[in-house]
């Protein structure tokens, strides 16, 4: 810590706090310096053993690096690895199960399922594994002693009702699946979720005094339960339950489950008043009632005027197929953009949409499951449910599959780009100088009123709170002059 750091008030008061005693959530907006915090927390409980907890390893190195001694740094899974059987670990290192052949392993042939679109397809064998691996990967990441029905993803093409027979039909699969990953003579590939969800349930300690939990927003079940039996220890959580955004995997609102005094840091030291008052106005329609504060010493501007085209450093996107869409729109303008996205999954539209146009199912990527023909996609993409699915269609048809394969290799490295595509998922945690947010969110009309669901609101604060200077919202504009009005 820099002999120059000055404390804000609302550090100080986290300290005062912790130091007083008890459990303590941090309320940490983006950009508010919840790592200086959480060394002012350590440094102040000198003499006594801490442990700060971390999702990646990444993270855990550079908190190793910044943290004092008297602070072990770590990830979660670390701590079930070197907890549980080196039999168990072990077996995450072999060769997973195709899910089309654990399908036929357990005697499941393939499905006829309505769509919401109105037709029956079929969900093959291959698809009907894969929910029953991506079922046990839910429920080992919750708290729950037992997978339930809810744990297993279906596909949002296929109708509610079908949807919820298909968990309920698959449950016994996922529990036979979960039996045979646990058993002491399994033979079978894990995922590290396995041994994390064996250790839990062994009702660890975690040999320490103190707890600093990091990114809080973005626990699981599973973690949050082990946290709760940790009686003898402090444990403080950080986080901004704002940027809660993986839902998708399973994760749970974190933030609002946990039990302790809490505590906020509001003043951003990333951006301007002009950046810190809009995601403001997006907190505001969560119900937040406390403002995020920017910095008057940071020049922060907000550009809204399409015909203004400013330089970027990144531009976000909600999703996979808009990024590619932006990729290659800058490609074809004769600059040389970098994408958070490996070539290979690029690739894997090109391939899945030979797969359609020969009449046959796609398996990869996940946004073509359930399509049997091509025209079944493009019809889709022109439908109100599956416009986010347009701009690859849009590519497919305008250009070619082998357009999508040269596209990936055109690809630049971020460190020679002349800018950075990414979607808001692969953004959180970063920042750049200058950034542009498209407009692929996913805005609906109810009764005459413009609306976001939450999860939606929650991407856009991640996105508009990415930049340090400028933040280009032109797209947006006229979507959100009429979200906040209509919250007036």
């Amino acid at each position: 810590m820099p002999n120059s750091f000055k404390p804000t008030a609302e550090q100080r008061a986290v300290v005062d706090t912790v130091v007083g005693g008890g459990d303590l959530k941090i309320k940490a907006y983006a950009g508010a310096g919840k790592t200086s915090t959480l060394r002012l927390v350590a440094d102040s409980l000198t003499g006594r053993r801490g442990s700060y907890l971390a999702f990646n390893r990444e993270i855990a190195e550079h908190a190793r690096r910044r943290f004092p001694s008297n602070v072990s740094a770590r990830t979660v899974h670390s701590l079930a690895y070197n907890s549980v059987s080196s039999a168990l670990t072990a077996r995450v290192n072999f060769q997973a199960e195709p899910s089309h052949e654990l399908a036929a392993r357990f005697g499941l042939g393939p499905i006829q399922v309505p769509t919401i679109t109105g037709k029956t397809v079929e969900v093959t064998p291959f698809e009907i594994g894969q929910m029953i691996v991506d079922g046990l990967g839910r429920f080992c990441r919750s708290a729950q002693r037992d997978p339930e029905p809810y744990h297993i993803p279906v596909d949002e093409k296929v109708h509610d009702k079908a949807a919820d027979w298909l968990r309920e039909s698959l449950l016994p699969y996922v529990v036979r699946l979960w039996q045979e990953s646990t058993h002491p003579r399994g033979r079978s590939a894990i995922a590290p979720d396995v041994y994390l969800k064996v250790w839990a349930q062994t009702e660890p300690h975690i040999d320490a005094d103190f707890i600093l939990f990091d990114e809080a927003q973005d626990s699981d079940g599973v973690m949050l339960s082990v946290l709760g039996r940790q009686r003898h220890a402090q444990i403080i959580y950080v986080g901004d339950p704002y940027q809660q955004i993986y839902e998708w995997r399973g994760a749970v609102n974190a933030m609002a489950q946990i039990d302790a005094h809490e505590r906020a840091l509001t003043e951003s030291f990333r951006f301007g008043p002009m950046v810190a008052a809009l995601a403001s106005r997006i907190l505001g329609l969560l119900d937040e009632r406390t403002p995020i504060r920017g910095q008057d010493t940071i020049g922060s501007i907000l550009v809204d005027d399409p015909t203004v085209s400013p330089p970027v450093d990144a531009i976000l996107c909600r999703k996979n197929v808009t990024a590619i869409w932006q990729l290659a729109a800058g490609v074809e303008a004769g600059y040389k953009p970098a994408i958070r996205m490996n070539p290979a999954e690029i690739v894997a539209f090109a391939n899945g949409a030979d797969q359609l146009q020969a009449g046959k199912r796609a398996f990869r990527p996940a946004a073509f499951s359930l399509f049997e023909t091509w025209k079944d996609a493009q019809a889709f993409a022109q439908s109100a449910v599956g416009r986010d699915l347009h701009p690859i269609v849009r590519i497919v048809d305008e250009f070619g599959t082998d357009y999508l394969r040269a596209l990936a290799r055109r690809i630049t490295p971020e460190a020679s780009a002349d800018y950075v595509i990414s979607t808001v998922h692969r953004a959180k945690g970063l920042e750049w100088k200058r950034v542009k947010v498209a407009n692929d969110f996913r805005f609906k009309t109810i009764d005459g009123r413009l609306m976001l669901e939450q999860d939606e609101m929650r991407l856009l604060y991640v996105a508009v709170t990415r930049a340090r200077h400028v933040l280009d919202i032109s797209e947006l504009r006229e979507e959100l002059i009429r979200l906040f009005r209509s919250r007036r």
